[in-house]
């Protein structure tokens, strides 16, 4: 099929915008995506159908249009409720892309449709019709409802079995009988390249987003076959099959739903102060049980390797197949869960399971007890502390339970923010001040002598230093905090600050 076969067609009223005047390529498939990125998935010869959720900005349309160029597409149409954003038709023009408006009132299934009559002299045309067909099953039905019967027609029409895994190796949809997920997950996270031929479980490895996410946090597709003696045509349907699989995955970001949005300012009101009655009045709007106990597990990230807002799918598959109710306030992602048993243990075998996509990462995690609806913010605030607790340890990966936490530092779970902070800087900002001039460790030599009891000579061997020098070093935090060591009260007052940095 021609492009000017395409200006024609009657029933799609596409609206040509940018059109070479020497050049008819050649149509032979149709995608539609939403990735900024979709190169790894296009083949050459595509016409690319896109709504532009991609575009954040001017830049993004440089980047998209240069990378389906670079892959060899036939023509690019596009529509954001009818709209073509002039970033877009500048840069299809520098790059000499065929660009076409889509009408608002025309669904990209109906283009589909149409395009695919037209290329359905052969085998691999009558596959993308069944894609196209599936394609908008899985846009019309609930999150993983159109993900079965989708895999189970590709895997009947190709003669091969096919599943759609998560990082930690979870079965989300496809053929009976699947291989060691599990093994195949982890060869997932640690492949340098994909696709990849996993030979002991005799599978390949298709990525669903690519390089747009962390493998941790990504679906993969897993074929009974391996890619590498695939032809062109099947090749190029794995990677249109990841390409749907992917719009079904973002689908299941909470982010945008209503339930989502409820679950965001519910988790804000609790860490900003909500009261037990306020708590328990939310709790019947959005549909939580209140007679029912809870845990808070709390997430950070320190590293590369994660964005903060990647946390929020990472604690989804964690706590999998549990409903959560999740929600980000500053820096963490705090998720409450139902809880009628301590869940420490649960969460730490989950993240064994994708520790190899953590490598990097400085993810912390602290998990409550179990407590009754009214106490929630507790739970919350016992979380975080042991998620700060987990910080400390410095590993890729820590997870911090309840039952690890000192009774004083519960009891401290309650203590307001400001509080904590008016604290810690009353004591330590004199030190900190210090050894920020003088490239000293007052603060370091502190947290020794008081965790060795006051005792000099402990002190001095493991700071690796002379009696002298730690009695110096105390002598001189003396006089810039106006405390004095030898007393119990003010020790105990600078262990509290140092706890509560």
């Amino acid at each position: 099929m021609r492009l000017r076969d395409l200006i024609d067609l009657p029933d799609l009223q596409l609206q040509p915008i940018v059109t070479p005047e020497h050049f008819d390529p050649t149509i032979r498939w149709v995608v539609t995506t939403d990735m900024l990125d979709p190169s790894r998935y296009l083949s050459g010869g595509e016409l690319v159908l896109t709504g532009l959720m991609w575009r954040a900005g001017p830049e993004d349309s440089r980047t998209f249009v240069r990378a389906v160029s670079k892959a060899g597409i036939a023509a690019l149409a596009a529509s954001d409720g009818g709209v073509v954003p002039d970033d877009l038709i500048e840069a299809c023009r520098e790059h000499g892309l065929p660009l076409f408006r889509v009408p608002a009132d025309i669904a990209f299934a109906t283009v589909t449709e149409s395009v695919v009559r037209q290329l359905s002299t052969a085998r691999a045309s009558d596959l993308s019709l069944v894609l196209d067909r599936h394609r908008r099953l899985v846009a019309s039905a609930g999150p993983g409802g159109g993900l079965g019967p989708l895999l189970e027609m590709v895997s009947s029409d190709l003669g091969m079995k096919c599943w759609v895994v998560t990082s930690s190796g979870r079965v989300l949809a496809g053929s009976e009988n699947p291989p060691d997920t599990a093994a195949v997950a982890r060869e997932f996270m640690t492949s340098v390249r994909l696709p990849r031929y996993c030979r002991t479980q005799r599978v390949s490895i298709f990525p669903v987003d690519g390089e747009a996410t962390p493998r941790v946090v990504d679906w993969f597709v897993a074929f009974e076959s391996d890619w590498q003696t695939w032809d062109v045509p099947r090749t190029s349907l794995a990677g249109q099959l990841a390409s749907i699989v992917a719009v079904e995955r973002g689908r299941v970001d909470e982010r945008v739903s209503g339930s989502g949005i409820l679950a965001q300012e519910f988790v804000r009101s609790i860490v900003g102060g909500a009261t037990p009655a306020d708590i328990l009045a939310q709790m019947h709007v959005i549909g939580l049980d209140t007679e029912t106990r809870y845990a808070a597990i709390v997430a950070a990230t320190s590293g590369e390797t994660l964005r903060l807002g990647e946390l929020r799918p990472l604690l989804r598959e964690l706590l999998a197949p549990l409903d959560i109710t999740l929600g980000v306030v500053e820096n963490e992602a705090i998720a409450l869960v139902e809880a009628r048993t301590d869940k420490t243990v649960s969460v730490r075998s989950a993240v064994q399971s994708v520790t190899p996509g953590l490598i990097g990462s400085g993810t912390t995690i602290g998990v409550s007890a179990p407590t009754a609806a009214a106490d929630i913010r507790s739970a919350i605030e016992e979380a975080c502390y042991a998620r700060r607790l987990a910080e400390g340890r410095g590993a890729d990966c820590s997870v911090v339970g309840h039952d690890e936490l000192a009774t004083l530092t519960i009891l401290l779970a309650n203590v307001p923010d400001d509080v904590r902070r008016m604290f810690t800087s009353r004591l330590l900002d004199p030190l900190t001040e210090y050894d920020d001039q003088h490239n000293s460790d007052l603060i370091a030599t502190l947290s020794v002598y008081l965790d060795t009891n006051g005792a000099w000579t402990r002190c001095a061997e493991q700071l690796h230093m002379h009696v002298n020098s730690v009695r110096y070093r105390m002598q001189r935090i003396e006089e810039l905090t106006g405390r004095d060591l030898s007393r119990l009260e003010d020790r105990i007052e600078f262990y509290l600050a140092l706890r509560l940095r």
